[in-house]
């Protein structure tokens, strides 16, 4: 195990949680093994464990850019990690209308689609949105 597999697998734990992360590696087969390996060293290990941004506008940066780019599993998957990240559903709401903008409205609605989905979920009451002044 490498140093940036330890510090992937520990940021990893700490964003998506153990039970995420559990069965992503205990599923691992010969055939994705190294696909594991690559992606908790790069982007857990290297990108997320840098320290520089915090996780928070990190895990929105994430949601814009997996919204934008139509990757609405790991969309999923990453508005769920926001009970650990800190991103707020009201974060969720400006980064979902950046993508409408900057993507195109069909990702962005898509998106909030599945964003209500998750939170109702969750049990997080979106009713209390701040709206824009």
């Amino acid at each position: 195990m490498t140093d940036r597999f330890a510090a992937g697998i520990a940021t990893r734990r700490k964003i998506l949680g153990d039970a995420h992360v559990d069965r992503a590696t205990q599923h691992a087969t010969p055939f994705d093994q190294p696909f594991q390996v690559m992606i908790t060293e790069t982007a857990w290990g290297n990108l997320w464990s840098r320290g520089t941004i915090p996780a928070r506008e990190r895990s929105m940066m994430t949601i814009a850019l997996l919204a934008g780019l139509g990757n609405y599993e790991e969309l999923s998957l990453h508005l769920r990690a926001t009970v650990n990240t800190g991103a707020s559903p009201a974060d969720v709401v400006e980064a979902l209308l950046h993508v409408a903008v900057y993507a195109g409205v069909p990702r962005a609605n898509h998106a909030f689609k599945i964003a209500k989905e998750v939170f109702t979920e969750l049990g997080i009451d979106t009713s209390q949105i701040p709206s824009a002044k």
